[in-house]
């Protein structure tokens, strides 16, 4: 196929849509939101009806409801656990809040209902949505594709039928049906879905294209190599529910010592009822000192050591644009003690920039007037990098001159008339041709710099001679190099930089944001992320990953931990990490490790005064005779001050104490 210049067609969005559908679960598709919904109404209703006074037989029922509609799906999985002989937390909760109405405090034991099945409900949602999106995340493959045929004539036929030696046709604008290798043409192909790179690459005679990728200007004929289902993009679903399903599973700190506590007061409660009996005690006596017992010794306190500080860490969090998604992961990312970070929308904007504007020596032209002269030429292009100059040009305030004939090569750049003056801008090695004279010689050695430096070089040539070079690159976050500073102070390890950009400018970005050389890995697929990330877990690493993209979701799945950006994040990346930085804030990732830490700290705490009301209250019942009414205070009086203590993590001092510890 020829490589002449080619008008570009008009672009065909709609057709060829640069996004997948989205794909959403409706919250009350759910039955787990339904009944949600439904106990969290009457509990409020009842609750208003007991705060005006109204007879307890008007609000007794409702919250008898609540209970039911709340309480009956935890209660039923809790007893499929007791009938494995397991001691569940589920089953524990609803007896801790049959207990509290047991003893009066039927709006506690209500509200306990309701939080805990609007925590249900929120992980049903959270898995039902994961799903869409990898589910999702097929779409981005069309179902068709063009096929030659040995006679040269095309046929449409389903990407699921396409065999390995198949020949494909992809015209501009397209999405690659298939893996394979190209026959024949030249064009651009965005393959940032796969790679995450954040330019278009060429692709000739011989390269490699993805199923998925977004074609460019060019046409291009296409060997099959994979079938549809060892495609990439395939594979990229497949290693998320892989990761999803065999991640190991996790409990919250107290859930790992709740079981063995639960059965032990059990036991110890029909002990303290029974003993006594066979030593000939009344039966009055016996089941009041048991009933107080049971009550002081059950495990209210120490369940709300946990949940309080957790949820408060995780609404604080939300408050300055971190979305933590459970409070199993606001425990989690306290434990991370390595730090892997994606390139690409992580640690850069995702999006090109003019860097460098060099007018060469003699052209006559300043600057702003090789800027402008670019983007005329760039503007009627809908090129990443054409966009750039002519944001460039926009920023600075410049008129757009007028340019005709537009004309575009891929691979090699653009062609317009401006100002009765042919202008090229394009690669460097395209434009130049092997041209040895000086001009063509100091454009080429200003292209080298730039290109050394970790930029893509765009020359401008006007009737035939160059007249300057511009560099364009994705710029760095503002907070990024003191982000990675601060991971590195948190975690005690180097951070690691894995990227599918190109090695040259992962090394560059990788030495200003001050990551070492040892710990950058460029060039990488999506699968060799996750064996990136699975070998570090190998040496007993517990793995934070922060990336965007549908490259990353893998990686994401994969970790002990995963942070996703929010604002250009993939549908996929958002819904698969444990965590989304909702307002693209790097920064605010090593104040919510610190602030991990620091409710950790809480919990440790509130177990400590949990135990010292519970032991002393205890002890008293058995060596000494304590009053019921004694107990319950005792037991509620334990219960609110752990409750408090948790919830200091609230206060925005809180935040910026964390802050101030995940900037050291």
């Amino acid at each position: 196929m020829s490589s002449a210049l080619i008008s570009r067609p008009a672009p065909t969005a709609a057709a060829h849509p640069t996004v997948a559908p989205r794909r959403r679960t409706r919250v009350f598709s759910l039955p787990e939101a339904r009944w949600a919904a439904a106990a969290t109404v009457l509990f409020l209703l009842a609750l208003v009806l007991q705060l005006t006074g109204v007879s307890a037989w008007a609000w007794g029922p409702l919250y008898a409801l609540a209970y039911a509609t709340g309480g009956w799906e935890p209660g039923w999985a809790g007893l499929m656990a007791l009938k494995e002989k397991t001691l569940d937390v589920d089953l524990l909760m609803i007896v801790a809040a049959i207990g509290a109405a047991s003893i009066g405090q039927v709006m506690d034991g209500a509200l306990l209902i309701v939080i805990f099945a609007t925590s249900g409900a929120l992980e049903a949602l959270a898995t039902a949505r994961t799903a869409d999106s990898v589910r999702g995340l097929l779409d981005l493959a069309p179902t068709t594709a063009t096929r030659l045929l040995d006679d040269g004539t095309e046929e449409s036929v389903a990407t699921e039928q396409l065999a390995v030696g198949d020949i494909i046709l992809i015209r501009p604008g397209e999405r690659v049906g298939a893996d394979g290798r190209v026959l024949d043409g030249v064009s651009e192909v965005d393959q940032a879905t796969i790679t995450g790179e954040p330019l278009p690459v060429a692709k000739e005679l011989g390269d490699e294209v993805f199923a998925g990728t977004l074609n460019g200007t060019g046409a291009l004929r296409v060997k099959v190599e994979r079938d549809a289902s060892d495609s990439v993009i395939a594979r990229i679903v497949k290693m998320v529910e892989e990761a999803s399903e065999t991640k190991a599973p996790t409990q919250l700190f107290i859930e790992k010592v709740e079981q063995r506590y639960s059965i032990g007061m059990v036991v110890a409660t029909l002990a303290v009822f029974l003993v006594p009996l066979a030593f000939g005690a009344a039966l009055t006596g016996s089941l009041l000192r048991a009933m107080t017992f049971m009550i002081v010794a059950s495990p209210c306190a120490v369940v709300l050591a946990t949940m309080p500080p957790l949820l408060s860490a995780i609404a604080n969090a939300g408050r300055h644009g971190v979305l933590v998604k459970s409070a199993v992961v606001m425990e989690r990312l306290g434990q991370v003690d390595t730090v892997a970070l994606d390139k690409t929308g992580t640690l850069t904007e995702g999006t090109p920039r003019v860097t460098d504007i060099r007018p060469l020596a003699g052209s006559g032209l300043d600057e702003d007037e090789l800027l402008a002269l670019a983007a005329a030429a760039e503007h009627p292009s809908e090129h990443p990098l054409a966009r750039a100059v002519v944001d460039a040009v926009r920023a600075r305030g410049l008129e757009i001159p007028v340019a005709e004939g537009f004309s575009s090569a891929p691979g090699i750049g653009v062609r317009a008339t401006v100002n009765s003056a042919a202008v090229a801008v394009g690669a460097p090695a395209r434009l130049l041709n092997g041209a040895q004279d000086a001009v063509s010689a100091g454009a080429a050695t200003i292209a080298d710099v730039l290109e050394d430096g970790g930029r893509t070089a765009v020359l401008t040539v006007v009737d035939g001679v160059p007249v300057g070079v511009l560099g364009i690159a994705d710029r760095l976050r503002p907070d990024a190099a003191a982000t990675v500073g601060a991971l590195a102070a948190l975690t005690g390890n180097a951070p690691m930089l894995v990227t599918g950009d190109n090695p040259r400018a992962a090394a560059r970005l990788a030495a200003e944001v001050g990551i070492v050389t040892d710990e950058v890995h460029a060039g990488l697929l999506p699968q060799d992320k996750v064996e990136a990330v699975r070998r570090l877990e190998a040496r007993g690493r517990k793995v934070l990953v922060i990336g965007d993209g549908v490259n990353d979701a893998p990686a994401l799945a994969a970790a002990h931990t995963g942070i996703a950006m929010g604002r250009a994040g993939s549908d996929l990346a958002l819904e698969t990490a444990d965590a989304v930085i909702v307002r693209d804030e790097l920064a605010t990732v090593p104040t919510v490790v610190a602030l991990s830490r620091r409710a950790r700290q809480f919990v440790v705490q509130n177990l400590v005064i949990a135990s010292v009301f519970i032991t002393g209250l205890v002890i008293w019942d058995l060596a000494w005779t304590l009053p019921l009414p004694l107990g319950v205070l005792g037991h509620e009086g334990s219960t609110v001050i752990v409750g408090l203590n948790g919830l200091r993590l609230l206060r925005e001092s809180a935040w910026k104490r964390a802050g101030a510890e995940g900037g050291k």
